[in-house]
């Protein structure tokens, strides 16, 4: 556990190779928190992988599950310097950096912020998390599923349901102090995230929406992060792409991705000319189409010099 300040301590791994070139993983969400299969991205005998869980998520504490857990200390900014403290404390100089979707979110501005401390980036399921991008997912998406989102209008008050249902489910999850209104609030934000899956090869209902600390967890911050548009500028991290001159990446999207459309890692590769964009025949979740091209990059940086 990490102590970065604001009474938040981050849970932290490191696994593969001691030696080995070092990776830092963000996990997507907001609110997913890390899992183990991630480090299949990495050959463990040539990679340092370190894997953390996100404030208030996982097991990084205090937990936003509690209602009474407040966010006001968790923001992207927050989290950027979080990630530096933790390169810090594991007296790293430069890294890898690896998103999969928010996870993208925060690698792009950690990595236009920090890029001195970058080696190579690898995103997967690209997001930028505009304020036209989270509109379209909780609202032009619902077009492609128009009964799930009614019931997902149907949870926020009637007077609010002609407005930014972000916004409004922000409310409830966050200012609420009904804890029954807020776990309702929760069910409903996962069955839409789930229905927007839904569509892909093999989906079968995520079980960590069965948790009602995880969707409380995870509703929480998605509607935080998204209703202030993660803190971002309007296209900041397209106008700062230039700040990545030089350091090489791989941009593996779904060109069916619903929730997610493909001209957002397109122009994110025409900004930022050392990127290399796969667009692959799948949606947001991918499968090993979508882990292929990943995993050929991490092999191919792991032989890069540092």
């Amino acid at each position: 556990m990490l102590d970065v300040g604001d009474g938040q301590h981050l849970y932290w791994e490191v696994s593969g190779n001691p030696d080995g070139k070092p990776a830092v993983l963000l996990h997507g969400g907001p609110g997913s928190g890390s899992y183990p299969g991630q480090r299949r991205w990495f050959d463990p005998s040539a990679y340092r992988i370190i894997q953390f869980d996100q404030r208030g998520c996982g097991r990084s504490t205090p937990s936003v599950s509690d209602p009474v857990t407040d966010l006001s200390t968790n923001t992207t900014h927050h989290l950027i310097g979080d990630i530096e403290r933790l390169r810090q404390h594991l007296a790293i100089d430069r890294w890898l950096v690896c998103g999969a979707s928010w996870g993208v979110t925060l690698g792009l501005a950690y990595a236009e912020r920090h890029p001195e401390r970058v080696t190579e980036i690898a995103f997967i399921s690209v997001t930028m998390t505009r304020a036209g991008d989270v509109h379209w997912l909780y609202h032009e998406a619902g077009r492609f599923f128009p009964e799930e989102w009614a019931r997902f209008r149907a949870g926020v008050p009637e007077a609010e349901r002609d407005g930014d249902l972000v916004a409004a489910y922000n409310r409830l999850l966050n200012e609420q102090p009904d804890v029954a209104t807020r776990a309702t609030a929760a069910k409903n934000w996962c069955d839409w995230e789930d229905a927007v899956v839904s569509l892909e090869e093999g989906w079968t209902p995520n079980p960590r929406y069965t948790s009602s600390d995880f969707r409380m967890t995870f509703a929480r911050l998605c509607a935080h992060y998204f209703t202030h548009a993660a803190w971002l500028d309007n296209e900041e991290l397209l106008r700062n792409a230039d700040r990545l001159a030089g350091i090489p990446g791989v941009l593996v999207h779904g060109r069916f991705d619903i929730g997610g459309p493909p001209d957002v890692p397109w122009l994110l590769a025409r900004a930022w000319p050392d990127a290399e964009l796969h667009l692959v025949r799948t949606g947001h979740v991918g499968g090993n189409e979508m882990l292929e091209p990943l995993i050929r990059a991490t092999d191919r940086f792991a032989t890069r010099r540092r």
